[in-house]
Order: C-alpha cells, then structure tokens, then sequence
C-alpha cells in the first residue's frame, strides 16, 4: 500500500500537470516543467508516470473526472432508477459545464487534429469509460425488467448526449455563461423524467 507521501507526491504531481496542461496545453508543456510546478526531481516523476501520455491519462482519471467516478461508485441497485439518473446526470453535467471540463475539452479538440493519440487516450480514460459503466447499471436493471431498454448502447449514448445537449457546445464556444446551479437541475430533472417515460413503458 503507497505510504502518505508517496500518494501526496503523486497528487501533487497529478495537480502541477493539470494546472500546466490547462493553461499551456499537452504538447507544449514538458516533463521537466511538471517536474518543476510539483516540484519534484525528474527522477521522482518518472517513478510514479513513465510517460506524459501516461500523466494525462492520471490527470483525467484521477482529478478532473474523480468525482463522477465517485458518483458512478454510489450507483446501487438498492436505489431507485430515478435517484441513480439524477445522481450520475448531476456528477456528468457538474463536470462538462465546469471551467476545468471545459477547458480540456477545448485542449484536446485543439491538440488532437495534428496527435490523433491524444484524443483516443481522452476519450478512452473518459467517455468511453462513463458510457460503459451507464451501459451496465442499464443492462442490469433491464434483466430485472425494471425497465425496457431495446438498445442499451443508444440508450446510455443519447441519455449523456442529451444532457449535454446544445448548450455545451455554446459554452464551449463562449457566446454561452456557464449554467447556474438551479438551472443545471432543472436541466437534469426535465431529461431524467422525459428518459423514464420512454424506459418505463
């Protein structure tokens, strides 16, 4: 089991990165920058991420998308469809309409043209991983016939695009202010239920 220090080093490594990477981008930004902004020897970084790819893949999973991991954790089949939508509706949308998520996003549509791994390492550590936990709670629910799900894949798809919606893109965009918090819950509440009527019929 890592020691204290040792996970305080990799978090402050994880931190450093995150704040450089938002601010400069991925390629611009080098390990001895990272190194600096921890601070830590280089030595020291490289023990804990053999690579930069390797760091993103960290920053993503373990910082900007910690707490939507978390809420995906509280998932149980002992609650009720609607407060599991709402709980991983709520952590997604906190996420993509927050500054940081924002702000990645923009890096990686920025960067991944010229490095088509960079975006396949996001999308792999992020979406794709979200979208596979929502596929299983839904098959899962869907073999207790709680619901009736014909197309799992569509259904956890369109339930994540639909909450991004066309405001996401107007914020990425910047003709858009981030969405106050009354009005992310509404948002969240009107798709919750419109997605229960189809998969409660």
């Amino acid at each position: 089991m890592p020691s204290d220090t040792s996970r305080s080093k990799r978090q402050n490594i994880i931190k450093g990165a995150t704040e450089l990477f938002l601010k400069h981008g991925f390629h611009i930004v080098s390990m001895d920058k990272i190194a600096k902004a921890a601070p830590v020897s280089k030595a020291t970084l490289y023990k804990y991420f053999k690579s930069k790819d390797a760091l993103l893949a960290a920053v993503i999973d373990d910082d900007l998308c910690a707490d939507l991991w978390q809420s995906m954790d509280e998932v149980t089949m002992n609650s009720s469809i609607e407060n599991n939508l709402k709980k991983i509706a709520s952590a997604f949308v906190d996420f993509i309409f927050s500054e940081q998520g924002i702000a990645i996003y923009r890096l990686v549509v920025a960067e991944c043209y010229g490095f088509p791994q960079l975006g396949e390492l996001v999308y792999k550590t992020g979406p794709k991983n979200l979208l596979s936990q929502l596929e299983h709670y839904l098959t899962e629910i869907n073999l207790q016939q709680q619901v009736t799900i014909t197309d799992v894949h569509f259904a956890a798809d369109s339930f994540f695009s639909v909450l991004k919606g066309e405001l996401h893109f107007q914020c990425l965009l910047g003709i858009k202010p981030l969405p106050t918090a009354i009005e992310k819950e509404n948002h969240i509440n009107q798709i919750v239920r419109f997605f229960l009527q189809e998969w409660l019929k």
